[in-house]
């Protein structure tokens, strides 16, 4: 099974900063980190590899720097890595990005099984698994928090919904985003380390994935983030004795 995993690269703390001009983020590789949901993307694709047989391929798009996060997958059990970087691609907001990972996917020759994160933490909009599939024209199955079943044509996933929980069964090619706590990651293994070290990350340009150059990086987004800033704690917790909850909370709820 030929799996493709989307890795992102994260600021390592919420204090993202902001290009003034540009209004895009300010990717500094020194306090970076692979965003935890694709973490768990990689040894979810690992484990069904390691089942059914296959690769497993870590892709990215990023700042140079982005190839070191690329590595530690590998070290993590990824077989190879992809990581599309060029100065076209920069200040992409999620419809931009999912385009050119599609492009990248058709690039590579297709993918079985894609797996996204859930979201990433340093944007929280949960819509690059979705347009990625939209733009490959395959299913998708999102907040996946259990893989039950796999074969070379389908796979059967739990999924959270505002209603609780649904199993789904889709057919392959497909895109799937998990959440967090899906399964746990691996630490890399020395072996992992030795080979990430002398494995191959290949770069791709703009050029070799033949994609629309008004549809990627800035000119390609139609959304830009204004400005970026922690959730400010407001308020604090209020003990309420037990034989006197009713009147306590109708007390708050007036002062609201």
């Amino acid at each position: 099974m030929n799996i493709i995993v989307c890795v992102k690269q994260v600021p390592s703390s919420n204090e993202v900063r902001l290009d003034p001009v540009r209004k895009t983020i300010i990717r500094d590789s020194s306090k970076a980190v692979a965003n935890p949901f694709d973490v768990t993307a990689v040894e979810a694709a690992v484990q069904i590899r390691e089942k059914h047989g296959g690769t497993v391929t870590a892709l990215s798009m990023g700042i140079p720097a982005t190839e070191k996060l690329l590595r530690d997958e590998i070290a993590r059990g990824a077989d190879k890595a992809v990581l599309l970087t060029d100065r076209v691609f920069a200040g992409a907001d999620t419809l931009a990005t999912s385009y050119t990972l599609a492009k990248a996917v058709n690039t590579l020759g297709g993918a079985d099984l894609i797996l996204c994160g859930k979201m990433a933490t340093d944007g929280d909009t949960a819509q690059i698994g979705p347009e990625l599939s939209a733009w490959l024209d395959v299913p998708c199955v999102t907040d996946v928090i259990e893989i039950k079943e796999t074969d070379d044509r389908h796979i059967v996933c739990v999924r959270n919904t505002d209603a609780g929980t649904e199993t789904v069964k889709v057919e392959l090619p497909a895109v799937i985003t998990v959440v967090k706590n899906l399964t746990i990651p691996r630490l890399p293994s020395i072996a992992g380390i030795r080979k990430s070290l002398d494995a191959e990350v290949r770069l791709v340009k703009a050029a070799e994935l033949g994609a629309d150059p008004s549809r990627i990086g800035l000119d390609g987004s139609p959304t830009q983030v204004i400005r970026t800033f922690p959730q400010e704690k407001k308020g604090e917790a209020v003990k309420i004795e037990a034989d006197k909850a009713a009147a306590a909370v109708m007390e708050l709820w007036e002062e609201l």
